[in-house]
């Protein structure tokens, strides 16, 4: 046999569904911010990317800060630069006397006539 649900039961009940149902929604919105969902059927790719990337606001700089800024970083680069001084002159290039490179272009054309040597006795 069925038993008679009194109407404060069941409004007890909706009470606590919605209760739930508002849970649900929270959960639910929490997810889809960390997906980056934007809206119905938007998701982060569909949106600006100005939008996404200004999530947190900029902090503005004065002019007075941006001189003050500026100001240092010239005394900065003055003195780094102030302390180096000129770099060291490289040394200069060793020149090769005339017979020297004699020598070397002897070597260069036995070595060749040596390789074409090789390839014309294994080819045959």
């Amino acid at each position: 046999m069925r038993r008679q649900i009194d109407n404060s039961i069941l409004e007890m009940a909706l009470v606590g569904y919605n209760a739930k149902l508002d849970e649900v929604i929270q959960k639910m919105a929490d997810i889809e911010r960390q997906l980056g969902v934007r809206g119905k059927g938007t998701t982060a790719a569909a949106a600006p990317a100005s939008a996404v990337a200004s999530a947190k606001p900029r902090r503005k700089l004065s002019a007075a800060g941006k001189k003050a800024i500026r100001e240092a970083l010239k005394k900065r680069w003055a003195a780094f630069h102030a302390q180096g001084g000129k770099a060291a002159a490289r040394p200069a290039k060793r020149t090769m006397s005339p017979a020297a490179k004699a020598r070397l272009a002897a070597n260069l054309a036995k070595a060749r006539a040596a390789k074409a040597s090789k390839r014309a006795t294994q080819g045959a």
